[in-house]
């Protein structure tokens, strides 16, 4: 571990934020959601909109907020009776976010989650192109599990995890981990005066995670060794990741600026970078595509995606999201890729212009078969 003044390398403007907020930070502290708290929020995540960031919003909440709508009913240790307050809270929960959003005129759309929509290789697909076309239109997607419908067997676990999963599916560049403490500290602060923050931490070793104790709060699900396990989930992945205490005036905006008390995690390496050393990584490929020679030099020499227009041939029968090999006419492999198209569309769109894939498969995924930034030169 080390620790450092600021929190951030460099002042490289960041392109995609995550921001989990939980239901401490949503309650202030209280057993009612905070109005005044969530309008802040959504102030600073309009500020970050601002500087040029697509932001997406993980939150916390529908219990609590179903708790609320039912006047306290007296708890009950069940996961159906979980579900129910989950069902009542959540709608209120996306009304006034909604209603809040709209206060500076920003779209938003929910967007419910189980594990078993991430870790499904059709569904993780479908909820890729979904965020990218949402945030491609400036829409703010509001993230939460779905806690309704989730069993033990296909529940995410927290918040803090879920984010982490977003963030990775969204390859964003930071994830912003907010609580009701300002990161992690040496010890308890709650009950340690000699506790300091540790503001900057290099590697989540076994000894950082001893430091984490069992310190979640009444209301919420999770505690400091979720946030690590989830701040671990997203730096291995390219996202670099920070926890802060979203009482603190200003703290998403202080976090981008440098200048807020937090705990900051560096990712160990970039999105692209942890994307490459994937593909490369896999042993199998799904299938094979073989391009013509102009194909070949925009892969190579300009770095272009690859569109069914310079595809000659293919082999293989491979899913859409499969990893395919890219061969040139002379058979030699020069890249692998996820496959945007299954074989039996490709085949058919196989030597087209991009312009008339919907008009020939009825539907489309996009102009590429294999886009640049999920494509690794080998």
């Amino acid at each position: 571990m080390s620790v450092l003044s600021r929190p951030a390398e460099s002042n490289t403007a960041l392109r995609r934020v995550v921001v989990k907020v939980g239901t401490s930070t949503l309650t202030a502290g209280s057993a009612r959601l905070n109005p005044p708290r969530m309008v802040d929020l959504v102030r600073q995540l309009h500020g970050l909109r601002q500087q040029g960031a697509q932001v997406v919003l993980v939150t916390s909440g529908a219990q609590q907020a179903g708790r609320e709508r039912l006047s306290f009913p007296e708890t009950v240790k069940s996961i159906p009776f979980k579900q129910m307050l989950a069902a009542v809270g959540q709608g209120r929960l996306m009304h006034l976010w909604e209603q809040y959003f709209d206060l500076y005129d920003i779209v938003t759309a929910q967007v419910l989650l189980t594990r078993q929509d991430i870790e499904d290789r059709h569904r993780y697909l479908n909820l890729r192109d979904t965020f990218e076309s949402l945030l491609a239109r400036g829409i703010v997607p509001i993230v939460n599990e779905n806690d309704a419908v989730a069993t033990e067997e296909i529940r995410v676990g927290e918040n803090d995890t879920l984010s982490a999963m977003v963030a990775n599916l969204i390859e964003a560049d930071l994830l912003v981990l907010l609580s009701d403490i300002d990161g992690l500290y040496t010890a308890n602060p709650r009950t340690d005066a000699a506790a300091t923050l540790l503001q900057r931490i290099e590697s989540l070793d076994a000894a950082v995670y001893d430091l984490a104790g069992a310190n979640g709060t009444a209301m919420g699900s999770g505690g400091m060794y979720t946030k690590l396990v989830a701040a671990d989930m997203a730096v291995h992945a390219g996202t670099s990741v920070v926890i802060a205490n979203g009482s603190r005036e200003n703290i998403l905006l202080d976090v981008v600026a440098q200048r807020a008390v937090c705990t900051y995690f560096p990712a160990a390496i970039s999105a692209a970078e942890g994307r490459k050393r994937w593909l490369l990584a896999q042993n199998a490929v799904a299938g094979q595509i073989t391009v013509d020679a102009g194909a070949a030099r925009a892969l190579i020499k300009e770095g272009r995606s690859l569109l069914p227009v310079g595809i000659v041939r293919t082999e293989g029968r491979f899913e859409r999201g499969a990893i395919v090999a890219v061969c040139d006419l002379a058979g030699r492999a020069i890249a692998r890729g996820l496959a945007n198209y299954a074989a039996a569309d490709l085949s058919r769109v196989l030597g087209q212009r991009s312009q008339g894939i919907a008009d020939i498969l009825g539907y489309d995924y996009g102009p590429e078969f294999i886009h640049r930034d999920k494509l690794v030169l080998l």
